[in-house]
């Protein structure tokens, strides 16, 4: 499933093509007509991000809700529709030529009024990459939790946006225990936390990928330049030598989902 990063990306991305223009909607597959309808002809106001949550606001008040769930895409496609696609977003611009975004497989599509993205919100934690992101309320919302931090990290009510491999890749930067109880971290650390997940998030936009590792760990010259099968430290790498001990990293379940850590750093 895309992590915070990906649809922050994607909402700036999808900004350069549709903010402050009129938008052409229709639902190839069938499955979203009455949406796709209401959205037609529109003027996008804006895409945001919160979390793994995508919004677009349009100049009526609608307001589209996307979540892409575990197979769900959203991208630029060519002049003809190809596969299932749910929504297309097209715009046509005076002597430019017309750009498409298909959106395929979402777990969720939905059209609302102006308080959808108020009420899908109100159950989320903050976001890291969002500019009212608040630092404070994730300490206090962490601090309220007696499960592993492991599985705290993965509650987006707790902190929006993050997935498996950020919270497995954190834990191991900051050489916290997944296993620890979330209500015993100390409160600096989550501070310590909450910064590296938006220096991490936002090299995440930059990057279009998670890299994790310091370049300087591998002997890269920069992030951009790390290969994929040396970006992360634990994620997948049960088995591997540790990058900092070369300790076996293990597996194990957190929260009923797989976890990987190295037990000498953490």
């Amino acid at each position: 499933m895309p992590e915070g990063h990906t649809i922050h990306r994607l909402a700036r991305d999808l900004n350069r093509t549709f903010r402050a223009k009129r938008v052409e909607a229709s639902s190839p597959q069938g499955r979203f007509e009455a949406g796709a309808a209401r959205l037609d002809g529109q003027r996008c106001c804006e895409f945001e991000a919160w979390g793994k949550h995508l919004f677009a606001l349009f100049d009526q008040g609608d307001v589209l809700h996307v979540h892409l769930g575990l197979i769900g895409k959203f991208r630029k496609a060519g002049e003809d529709p190809v596969g299932a696609v749910r929504l297309r977003l097209t715009h046509n611009e005076a002597g430019s030529k017309t750009t498409h975004w298909d959106l395929r497989g979402p777990m969720v599509c939905t059209v609302g009024g102006p308080d959808l993205v108020e009420d899908v919100t109100a159950k989320l934690g903050p976001d890291p990459l969002r500019k009212d992101g608040d630092i404070e309320e994730f300490v206090a919302r962490v601090r309220r939790k007696r499960v592993a931090i492991g599985a705290a990290l993965l509650d987006q009510s707790v902190i929006a946006g993050i997935g498996n491999v950020y919270r497995a890749e954190f834990l191991f930067i900051l050489g916290i225990d997944p296993r620890t109880p979330a209500n015993q971290i100390e409160e600096d650390d989550l501070r310590t936390l909450w910064k590296l997940a938006v220096e991490q998030l936002r090299r995440g936009v930059r990057l279009n990928r998670i890299v994790t590792v310091d370049p300087a760990d591998i002997g890269a010259p920069d992030a951009r330049s790390i290969p994929n099968t040396e970006r992360l430290y634990v994620y997948k790498r049960q088995g591997a030598p540790c990058r900092t001990c070369a300790t076996p990293i293990e597996e194990f379940d957190v929260g009923g989902r797989k976890m990987w850590e190295c037990t000498t750093c953490q």
